[in-house]
This record gives structure tokens, C-alpha cells and sequence, in this order.
């Protein structure tokens, strides 16, 4: 019947809407099939990251963050439902992406179908998003323009590396470790939710140094060319109504040079524990940022994450490693399978 898959994929999502586990267990089983098993590893990271902050959790957590992760998860069931019955014609643009995904698998045709969903999510959860805290709405900005770029690096690969642009089809495969880099924020949000009451530069003053460099010395620079892109190659020019100027704008209710200008990290605030500690007296290690892959500023070091990291020196501070995906779960009560609700 049509519509069947639609409905069926609904149902599946609901059955595990107010349980995070079996969220991520649907999830992971969605990539069971060996051709596509290699495709879950950064989906995945990013559902454990959501997790530890509690953001799916249906009393504590977040509305914007649940019903984002709710239709991903919806728009790729459809998608696998109507590849397997063969009823392909007539549907939404992010589950025909997934049915490109599974009908020729390859890190162009999942970033297509990952962003189209997620553009999707964003669109129809406006409202949710400005109920959120103000730092909580920049950082879902953030989280846009990362998925956004590390599409590019495959889509177009000179917007994304300039003169490394033969580098970017490797950094930007999302079978790949690397790719975290690009599509976590745990180097940069708590681990909690939901965020304290601070100024969005409060966060950034704690953020990882290679976080910090990868957002505005590397991604902010093309954001205004990596929005008119993923208009033009994913099909969705309501995204445009998300940057202005280069700034990212989705649900930021003030100025957007105020956050997502350089300028907005405290210049004298070094690493110390928390919002109402004492700071140390310390100062901070100044770090060459390329501002376009080549050219350089000196600007002032990172600290870690006061409630991620442990508040060590900065001087001399390393990157932590990239977070990679643990074991999908097997969970009592959880959908066994996608497969056989698709009739």
C-alpha cells in the first residue's frame, strides 16, 4: 500500500523515541549489511557523544536534539524499506538520497544522504531550537557547518583544501577515523545537558586547540561558499536562510559576528576548573592558526575542557585523540531488525 514504508518507519522510530539505548541500537543495525557496516562509524560516535550528554534522554534531555536524531534515523529506515520493496517513486528528497546510499554505498552518496536528512531536521525543528539555551543554539550552528564542510571535502574538494585538495577525499571519508575530527563537538561542549549559564565565549575559551583551529581557522573562512554549495548539490536551498554574511545563523538570537568572531574568545582567560573557581596564575601558549590553509596568525593557545579534561597547563598541551565508536549494543527490548517491517 502506499505509504506503507513511510508508516512502518515511523513506527520503528517511535518504539525507541524515550529510550537513548535502543535509539543507538536501531541505529546500528541499520548498517548491518556487510556493504555498508563500515559507514556506521561516525553516526554512531556522534549518538555515543549525544548520549553522554543526555541529550536524548526524553524527560532531562533536549526536544531539538531528540526530534533531529528522531528523523535521521526515520528518513534512512524509510529509505532501506523502499529499496528492499522497490516502491522508489514519489518520496522526500533525504530518503531518496538513502535510497542512492544503498542502492551504489560510498562516502559521496552517504554524506549526500546523511546532510540531506539532517538540512531536513534543522528545517522542521526550528521552533524546538529557539527554546534552547543561547550557547546551546551555536553550537548546533557549529555542528551544521561541520557536517556541511566535511562533505565538501569530497563534493569539492578546492572549496574545502585549496591547494590540499587531492588531501580531502581521505580526510573527509567517513569510514575513517580522521573524520571525528570533523563531526564531533566532544572536544569542544561538556559532557552534560543541558549547558551552563554562560556566554558562548566562556566555552570557547576552554576549547581544544585543534577544534578551535578547525572552526575558525579553516571552515569559518568558506562558510558563506560551503552553504551556497550544499544548496546547489544537495538540493536544498532552504539552507541558505541558515548563514548571512558568512555567519552561521540558524537559531542564534543576537549578533552573529559576536560568536563567530575570533575576537569573542576572552583574550586574558586562561584554563582554570570552572565559571565560579579562581584562575591560576598561568598564561597562554600561543598557537600559529592557518587562516586558509597556508597562511598563518599568531593567536592565543587552548585550553582544555573544564568539565571534559583534565585542567592542565596549556603550555604544551596535545590534542586529544579523536573519539571512534564502541561496539553497537545488543539490547534487550531494542528492534532486532529494519528488515522485516519492510512488507
Amino acid at each position: 500500500m502506499p505509504g506503507s514504508e513511510a508508516d512502518e518507519a515511523a513506527a520503528l522510530t517511535a518504539a525507541v523515541r524515550d529510550d537513548p539505548h535502543a535509539r543507538l541500537a536501531l541505529a546500528a543495525r541499520y548498517y548491518e549489511k556487510a556493504s555498508i557496516r563500515s559507514y556506521r562509524r561516525a553516526e554512531l560516535a556522534f549518538m555515543h557523544w549525544q548520549l553522554r550528554r543526555g541529550v536524548l534522554a526524553p524527560d532531562t534531555g533536549s526536544p531539538w536534539w531528540r526530534a533531529v536524531n528522531e528523523s535521521l534515523l526515520r528518513d534512512a529506515i524509510e529509505g532501506e524499506c523502499r529499496h528492499r520493496t522497490g516502491r522508489e517513486t514519489d518520496v522526500r528528497l533525504p530518503v531518496r538520497r538513502w535510497i542512492e546510499f544503498l542502492r551504489g554505498p560510498s562516502p559521496r552518496t552517504w554524506y549526500r544522504a546523511h546532510n540531506s536528512s539532517i538540512i531536513a531536521g534543522y528545517v522542521e525543528h526550528r521552533e524546538l531550537a529557539e527554546a534552547e539555551k543561547p550557547a546551546e543554539r551555536f553550537f548546533m550552528d557549529v555542528a551544521m557547518i561541520r557536517v556541511l564542510y566535511a562533505d565538501s571535502l569530497l563534493s569539492d574538494p578546492r572549496l574545502a583544501a585549496g591547494r590540499f585538495a587531492r588531501l580531502a577525499p581521505w580526510l573527509g571519508d567517513p569510514r575513517r577515523k580522521w573524520t571525528g575530527v570533523f563531526l564531533s563537538l566532544h572536544n569542544i561542549l561538556p559532557g552534560t545537558y543541558p549547558l551552563p549559564d554562560e556566554k558562548v565565549g566562556w566555552f570557547l575559551a576552554r576549547e581544544n586547540r585543534l577544534g578551535h583551529l578547525i572552526d575558525y581557522g579553516v571552515i569559518l573562512p568558506r562558510a558563506q561558499r560551503l552553504y551556497e554549495h550544499a544548496s546547489r548539490d544537495l538540493g536544498h536551498p532552504e539552507v541558505l536562510d541558515m548563514v548571512r554574511e558568512g555567519h552561521p545563523i540558524y537559531a542564534w538570537p543576537g549578533d552573529p559576528h559576536e560568536a563567530w568572531s575570533s575576537d569573542a574568545t576572552p583574550a586574558s582567560e586562561p584554563c582554570w576548573a570552572g565559571p565560579s573557581a579562581e584562575p591560576p596564575d598561568r598564561g597562554r601558549t600561543p598557537v600559529a592558526v592557518p587562516t586558509a590553509f597556508g597562511r598563518a596568525e599568531r593567536r592565543s593557545g587552548f585550553c582544555p575542557h573544564p568539565l571534559t579534561e583534565p585542567a592542565e597547563s596549556c603550555a604544551g598541551q596535545r590534542p586529544p585523540p579523536v573519539a571512534t565508536p564502541h561496539g553497537a549494543p545488543r539490547l534487550v527490548g531494542a528492534p532486532q531488525s529494519t528488515a522485516g517491517s519492510c512488507t
